[in-house]
């Protein structure tokens, strides 16, 4: 089973530093909230960060489905490296 392990250091920094950028928007979302600011700015911060996250599950989604791809060997058979990659697209677009 592929693991994050398999992304280039390059793409596991990268990955890394959008997810602190959403943790410090999270952050700054709860200070919001603490200072009681106008409930349509959090909810322009709050879309920032959907639209953050959806971008990050994104990058490690077509980095797994492409290793499902081709690394078939890396499961116990081809057609399970398929079902894999399809219920990994399946659950992000839920």
């Amino acid at each position: 089973m592929p693991s994050i392990h398999n992304l280039s250091p390059d793409e596991r920094a990268d990955l890394m530093g959008r997810l602190r950028k959403i943790e410090g928007q999270a952050k700054g979302i709860q200070r919001m909230i603490d200072e009681g600011r106008d409930c349509l700015d959090i909810i322009n911060q709050l879309a920032s960060v959907k639209a953050a996250v959806n971008a990050v599950s994104g990058e490690l989604l077509e980095a797994y489905t492409l290793h499902c791809m081709r690394h078939p060997e890396d499961f116990s058979t081809p057609e399970r490296a398929v079902e894999e990659a399809v219920r990994a697209l399946v659950r992000a677009g839920r």
